[in-house]
């Protein structure tokens, strides 16, 4: 089927629905709903069999949903309607929510219903919850719903009808910042941890903080420092804890509040955005034993289970600044310093990372000398990776990856990915050539014909096809809440398996050949050659990129490598990834069976 998907932006969602509608063999083009862009005519020059709407903050027009099937996907169980379903369902305390895939109608999650798909609310942020388990269950009720269409019988649930028996439509308003505001005199940690969750990564919470307004983005309970409610406390790498009324939170990045004809504002690690204005307060480590009684936060953790070291990272939104590079490395060599066997490396859930920092590079006083500092960081980790011989070291995947970010992974002896995963192995969307070591890592997986196509098309992968690829190594099914039990699991396998020792004792040697062949060395000056060239120069498409990327500016028209429809099957030769649970069924009662909790499953 030609699939037409219509978005406000290429989000993750879209990019997850893009990746498997095409593993599923369908043919998939994207248009960007801009405002300067009618969208019924550039609906009609693409001539779908179905418009879907993974992400859209607009209404389809009524000429393109009276013309053409369109589907929405809304992230809010069946009946709930609204444009803050997420911010509400976390707000409230929700422990379980849902997804529902509806026709477009005349007004706004009022058409007829496709599929609705449960899933579980964890004690997350909402973009994380929106990566993962929101995401999971829109791709099961995506699937379903073009199964369902493509079948030609399947009558979709009317709301309100005698179907959705039991599940009253709730429309709810925009949530504002009203809503959002946090009492630092009155509010408790867990009142301030849920506010601040169900605000990012967008829009955040309006605060005033040391004379100046400021979006809050993060949080994380400290359960050790007190203080006067609204008080800074301490600082710890770039995030700022502040007291509430029983204890305390870290919040690791701020935004300031947009001024009247100024240009847009930007997140940046909290002690960074605040810069003078902060006054002197206690730079604090984070424990070194783990304590499961003292709850606090901090970015890099490391524990051991018997053989295998546990390296975890977890940054906002995947980005990894200078300094983070540079303590990331401090951690792994200290881990590799440890006597195990195996070295796991990344997030327990969410983002793997996305490479460079870029917002930290748009603050700073000199954008393209802390440009060359964040690439040498980072490859500087990466050269340690490839130079580990003494242990098997595994990149364990929970959540997106890109740019570098992908190449920091391949830099590992095994990708182990989780299914919902997306990659985006490239680099010329932001006019960078790229570095990584990603001309030795990438060509030595999938071959150079197949690493040129990924870079040139710049198209999201999913876990499946990078497996198929030779990307990823092993692609783990499994919701975001399983995953680190599952990685741990195959990597206490890995350690105890007769052949381990022997691969340990050959890297050594396949280091030496490489480096008697071509150096390691030769290959990052050849990559930051070029890219230093476009980092010193004012003129390179790259600094606009960049600047647009971190304002959020709208682009001008739909990039012209999504405007062409995309088929992952046709291009990669693998056949379709049929799921075994997509399937028809001919009445619309089947997604709505009743659990005795008064939920509803889909069968």
């Amino acid at each position: 089927m030609h699939i037409l998907l219509v978005a406000s932006a290429f989000n993750s969602l879209t990019q997850r629905v893009h990746a498997e509608l095409r593993d599923h063999g369908h043919t998939v083009a994207v248009e960007l709903a801009l405002p300067d862009r009618p969208l019924p005519q550039a609906v009609r020059r693409h001539a779908p069999q179905l418009v879907l709407a993974p992400m859209l903050k607009t209404a389809i027009p009524r000429e393109v949903w009276a013309a053409y099937p369109c589907f929405i996907v809304h992230p809010g169980p069946f009946g709930d309607r609204g444009p803050s379903s997420l911010d509400w369902a976390i707000q409230e305390g929700a422990e379980h929510w849902g997804v529902t895939v509806l026709q477009a109608d005349e007004a706004m999650d009022a058409g007829d219903v496709w599929a609705s798909v449960p899933c579980p609310v964890p004690s997350v942020s909402k973009s994380d919850l929106y990566r993962n388990e929101i995401a999971d269950a829109a791709l099961s009720a995506v699937l379903l719903a073009v199964e369902r269409f493509a079948s030609g019988t399947y009558t979709p649930c009317k709301q309100g009808g005698a179907h959705a028996e039991g599940t009253p439509v709730r429309i709810r308003p925009y949530l504002d910042q009203s809503v959002r505001r946090i009492d630092w005199d009155a509010d408790c940690t867990r009142t301030v941890l849920t506010k601040l969750r169900a605000a990012d990564s967008q829009p955040g919470v309006l605060d005033v903080l040391l004379g100046a307004e400021w979006y809050l983005h993060g949080g994380h309970p400290e359960a050790g420092l007190r203080g006067v409610p609204g008080e800074l406390l301490a600082t710890r790498y770039g995030a700022v804890c502040r007291a509430t009324k029983d204890g305390a939170v870290w919040i690791p990045e701020l935004r300031r509040r947009r001024a009247p004809g100024k240009p847009p504002t930007f997140k940046l690690p909290a002690v960074r955005a605040l810069g003078d204005r902060l006054p002197p307060l206690p730079e604090l480590s984070p424990p070194r034993s783990s304590d499961p009684r003292r709850r606090t936060w901090t970015d890099i953790t490391y524990r051991e289970e018997g053989s295998v070291g546990f390296l975890s990272f977890s940054f906002p939104g995947g980005a990894m600044s200078s300094e983070q590079c540079g303590r990331l490395l401090d951690a792994y060599r200290e881990a590799c310093a440890r006597p195990t066997s195996v070295l796991v490396l990344g997030g327990q859930r969410d983002f793997f990372s996305n490479g460079i920092h870029l917002n930290v590079i748009e603050a700073a006083e000199d954008p393209a000398a802390e440009s060359w500092a964040n690439i040498n960081a980072i490859d500087d980790l990466v050269e340690a990776i490839l130079t580990t011989t003494d242990r098997l070291v595994v990149s364990a995947v929970a959540g997106n990856a890109a740019a570098g970010g992908v190449m920091l992974a391949l830099a590992a002896d095994e990708v182990w990915c989780r299914t919902g995963a997306v990659l985006n192995p490239h680099y010329r969307l932001m006019g960078l050539y790229g570095s990584e070591y990603w001309t030795y890592t990438l060509p030595r997986r999938v071959g150079a014909v197949a690493a040129e196509r990924l870079l040139r098309e710049a198209l999201p992968i999913s876990a499946v096809s990078a497996r198929d690829l030779g990307l990823v190594d092993r692609v783990i099914e499994c919701g975001p809440q399983d995953f680190a039990a599952e990685i741990g699991r195959l990597a206490s396998r890995l350690a105890s398996l007769p052949g381990s020792p022997s691969r340990i004792a050959a890297k050594k040697a396949e280091l030496d050949r490489q480096e008697s062949s071509e150096s390691l060395a030769a290959f990052r000056e050849r990559e930051l050659a070029r890219m230093r060239r476009t980092f010193d120069d004012p003129d390179a498409p790259y600094h606009a990129l960049r600047r647009a990327f971190v304002r959020k500016e709208r682009p001008p028209r739909t990039p012209p490598h999504l405007d062409l429809p995309a088929s992952a099957a046709a291009r990669t030769g693998a056949r379709p990834n049929r799921s075994e649970r997509v399937r028809v069924t001919g009445t619309a009662r089947d997604d709505l069976s009743p659990r005795p909790d008064g939920w509803y499953q889909e069968n």
